[in-house]
């Protein structure tokens, strides 16, 4: 199995997201912190700190291997006992500074698993969701509409599976709420056969592009106060709560002696917590929770 054409986009995809956000951002750049891991592999991470629009921005490429898997991953998969693995992708997070402009994740990897004498197990997976902390349904729609049409090449139903995939994975059982408006989830694709998976990863990565930059571009300019940043660091503490409780790529990496610097890149710099904390009545906060956190159809 060549794994090669698929770490040179993934590569090729970091240095399109970096510049793009760089674009919009000018003056301010991503620095390269190029590692190694002990036990096989390595990758680089790029951060953009203190932006004018982007407050932190992590984009970062990684392909690691090893002998054993981690529990996260080993768990239901009693097929790949015995099989060294390696595992690439790119896994980006985006925290812009103005509240108006929503945060952004997106994530696209293949697994690959492989001893002698048998038939290679591999998996692509991969999305992108989004995390408004002020709600604008044209914003909602546009993104939603890109994930719509990158889907459609693949099946009339892809959408349809992932959007819903995306909905209950990005969710908090503690705080029965979504993290976000969703977008797309998969995981532990290759039914497709080898091709077909690797085009897709590379529709959802272009797409992650086409999908955010307009909402970037339609509201970094939006005027804001401290209310608006109060606000955003409350609901960027649901972001760390996911992050840290529910997700299966920071629970792989961590478990599967990942550099932690690179996977915890996802949280944001400045989280609040309130106990018992509502909005006003009425409110724009309010609105957000009651209109824009709930499972629905965009389209």
């Amino acid at each position: 199995m060549e794994l090669h054409p698929v770490r040179h986009y993934l590569t090729q995809l970091q240095n399109r997201v970096c510049s793009a956000l760089e674009a919009e951002d000018p003056g301010h750049q991503f620095v390269e912190d190029v590692w190694v891991r002990p036990q096989g592999g390595g990758g680089a991470t790029r951060i953009l700190e203190e932006g004018q629009v982007f407050e932190k921005a992590g984009v970062g490429f990684s392909h690691v291997q090893g002998d054993q898997l981690p529990p996260s991953a080993a768990a239901n998969r009693p097929e790949l006992a015995g099989r060294r693995w390696q595992a690439m992708g790119v896994s980006l997070v985006i925290h812009p500074r103005n509240p108006y402009v929503p945060t952004a994740h997106a994530n696209v990897r293949l697994f690959a698993a492989e001893k002698p004498g048998a038939d290679p197990v591999w998996w692509f997976g991969g999305g992108f969701d989004l995390t408004p902390y002020y709600g604008f349904s044209e914003d909602c729609v546009h993104w939603h509409q890109t994930a719509h049409d990158l889907c459609l090449p693949f099946g009339a139903d892809v959408y349809s599976r992932y959007k819903t995939w995306c909905d209950e994975y990005f969710y908090l059982p503690h705080r029965q709420e979504p993290r976000g408006i969703g977008g797309l989830f998969y995981d532990d694709l290759n039914d497709w056969g080898f091709e077909t998976c690797f085009a897709f990863m590379q529709a959802v990565g272009g797409g992650f592009v086409d999908a955010y930059l307009p909402i970037v571009q339609r509201r970094k300019a939006t005027p804001f106060g401290a209310r608006e940043r109060d606000w955003q660091a409350v609901r960027r503490g649901r972001y760390v709560e996911f992050n840290l409780v529910h997700d299966r790529g920071t629970l792989f990496g961590l478990q599967s002696g990942g550099r932690t610097e690179s996977i915890l890149m996802s949280l944001p710099p400045r989280v609040e917590w309130h106990y018992g904390h509502t909005p006003e009545d009425g409110s724009a906060e309010q609105q957000l929770l009651q209109t824009f956190l709930t499972r629905k159809e965009w389209l």
